[in-house]
C-alpha cells in the first residue's frame, strides 16, 4: 500500500483478514471444524446435483430448483470457506484487492440468488398443492428457466453495482475485522463519506428480502388454506411433509440475513456478525442437503436406487 497524503487516505493494493479468532489455542481447532463443514458442503451439495441429474423419479420442477439451491450454495461456501481455512494455517493472511472485490462479488451475486431461487421454490410448492391438476403445464421447463434466469441476471447487476460503488471509494486502513470481504467491514474502512452507499445496500437489501418473502408469505398462505381444506388426513400430512424442508430451510436463512443486514450501521458488533456470517456462509449450505435428504422420502429413495446400480 502507498500512502498518498497526509489525510492518511491510502491506495490499498490488498487487505488483511483477521480472521474468526484471534486466540491461538482455538486455530487448530476451529481449523479441523469448518475443513470438516466445508468438506461435507461440497460433498452433499455435488451429490444432490448429481442425484437430481440422473435419477429419472427426480425429474420434477421442485428438484430443478434444488439443483439450482445446491450449485449457488457450493458457489457461495467455496468463494468463502478456501480463504477462510487459510486463516487458521498463516500468521497474516493477505488477499488482493482485486480478489477481494471478485469475492465480493460472487458472494452477493449468489446470496441474491439464493433468496430469489428459495420464492420460486415457495411458487413451486404452492402450484403443486393448490393446482396439482395444472401443475406441469403452469411449472412447464421453460417458466422453471425464466424463475431461474432472472434472479441471476438481476443479482449479477445489484452486485456489480455494489462493488464497483465500493471499491471506487478510498481506504483509510487495510485491515479487515472479518474473514471475508463483505459489505460492511469494507464500508468501516473507507475514509469519505459512505451515507449513499450505505443507504443504497440498505434499500437494496430490504427489498430483496422483502420482495422474495413477501412470495413465500402469500405463497405460504395460500397452502395453509389448500391443507386446512383437505378432509383427509393423510392428505395434509402428505402436503406439510412436502414442505416441511422448504419451510425449514426458509426460516433459518432469511432470520440470518435480516439479523445481518436490515439493522442501522451503529447496531452491528463486528463478533457477532462474523458469527452470523459463518453461520449462513458455512453451516447453512451444509444442512441445506441434509434437511432435504433427510426429511424427504423421494431423496432418500432415489439414493437407494442409485447405491444399488
Amino acid at each position: 500500500m502507498e500512502i498518498e497524503n497526509e489525510t492518511a487516505v491510502i491506495t490499498v493494493t490488498e487487505f488483511i483478514f483477521t480472521g474468526v479468532t484471534d486466540r491461538q489455542d482455538l486455530q487448530i481447532p476451529l481449523f479441523l471444524v469448518f475443513l470438516f463443514i466445508y468438506s461435507v458442503t461440497v460433498v452433499a451439495n455435488l451429490g444432490m446435483v448429481i442425484l437430481t441429474k440422473m435419477d429419472s423419479h427426480l425429474q420434477t420442477p421442485m428438484y430443478f430448483f434444488l439443483r439450482h439451491l445446491a450449485l449457488i450454495d457450493i458457489g457461495y461456501s467455496t468463494a468463502i470457506g478456501p480463504k477462510m481455512l487459510v486463516s487458521f494455517v498463516v500468521d497474516k493472511n493477505v488477499i488482493s484487492s482485486t480478489k477481494c472485490a471478485v469475492q465480493l462479488f460472487v458472494f452477493v451475486t449468489l446470496i441474491i440468488s439464493e433468496l430469489f431461487v428459495l420464492s420460486a421454490m415457495a411458487y413451486d410448492r404452492y402450484v403443486a398443492i393448490c393446482n396439482p391438476l395444472l401443475y406441469t403445464v403452469i411449472m412447464s421447463d421453460r417458466v422453471c428457466w425464466v424463475l431461474v434466469a432472472i434472479p441471476y441476471l438481476y443479482s449479477t447487476f445489484v452486485s456489480l453495482m455494489i462493488t464497483i460503488k465500493i471499491f471506487k471509494l478510498s481506504f483509510c486502513r487495510s485491515v479487515i475485522r472479518h474473514f471475508y470481504c463483505d459489505t460492511l467491514p469494507l464500508l468501516s474502512m473507507i475514509c469519505s463519506n459512505t451515507r449513499d452507499i450505505e443507504l443504497t445496500i440498505l434499500t437494496l437489501s430490504a427489498f430483496n428480502l422483502f420482495s422474495s418473502l413477501l412470495v413465500v408469505f402469500v405463497s405460504y398462505f395460500f397452502i395453509l388454506v389448500a391443507i386446512l381444506r383437505m378432509k383427509s388426513a393423510e392428505g395434509r400430512l402428505k402436503a406439510f411433509s412436502t414442505c416441511g424442508s422448504h419451510f425449514t430451510v426458509l426460516v433459518v436463512f432469511y432470520g440470518t440475513l435480516i439479523f445481518m443486514y436490515v439493522q442501522p450501521k451503529s447496531s452491528h458488533s463486528f463478533d457477532t456478525d462474523k458469527m452470523a456470517s459463518v453461520f449462513y456462509t458455512l453451516v447453512i449450505p451444509m444442512l441445506n442437503p441434509l434437511i432435504y435428504s433427510l426429511r424427504n422420502k423421494e431423496v432418500k429413495a432415489a439414493l437407494k436406487r442409485t447405491l444399488r446400480k
